[in-house]
């Protein structure tokens, strides 16, 4: 049986809060937007497209989540070599997954409702198109701010050296 370190072990939390909490967000504003993009089409054949749009603009916080899972993981060992992480190094991981996790979380679910609210005034007036988009991409920024103090706490944190 192999032993894993504190450390690396703290990661392996931080990892799945980061993948975790970031795909529950996207996924529940995945949900809302195609909930909304439902609608539209049942009103509208042609909304088909622009509902596939809003609904898709969600999945990137687990995509953001998803990234600063793989580098975690990478960077502490537990996907192939490397010695592994300290203890506080491992409690800045948990920080890392957290500052991502929690912000895609939140922000997930704004653009997703954010998205369906676009999506209906989209099929009442064509030209919204664009302001819709707009609108909905605004809470996308909350998931940029937790995916860069991510990335500075791992380089600044020991673990991205």
């Amino acid at each position: 049986m192999v032993e894993i370190a504190l450390g690396t072990a703290l990661a392996a939390i931080g990892a799945g809060v980061a993948i975790g909490f970031a795909g529950l967000g996207s996924g529940l504003g995945q949900g809302i937007a195609a909930a909304g993009s439902v609608g539209a089409v049942a009103e509208d054949k042609g909304m088909f497209a622009q509902g596939i749009i809003f609904s898709a603009l969600p999945e990137t916080q687990a995509i953001y989540g998803f990234l600063i899972a793989i580098l975690l993981l990478v960077f502490s060992g537990l996907l192939g070599g490397g010695a592994g992480l300290s203890t506080t190094s491992g409690l800045v991981a948990v920080g890392v997954g957290a500052s991502i996790g929690f912000a895609g979380l939140g922000s997930g679910m704004g653009q997703g409702i954010a998205a369906a609210s676009s999506v209906g005034a989209v099929v009442e007036d064509k030209g919204m198109f664009a302001q819709g988009i707009i609108f909905s991409a605004l809470p996308e920024t909350q998931a940029i701010y937790g995916f860069l103090i991510a990335i500075l706490l791992m380089v600044f944190g020991g673990i991205l050296g």
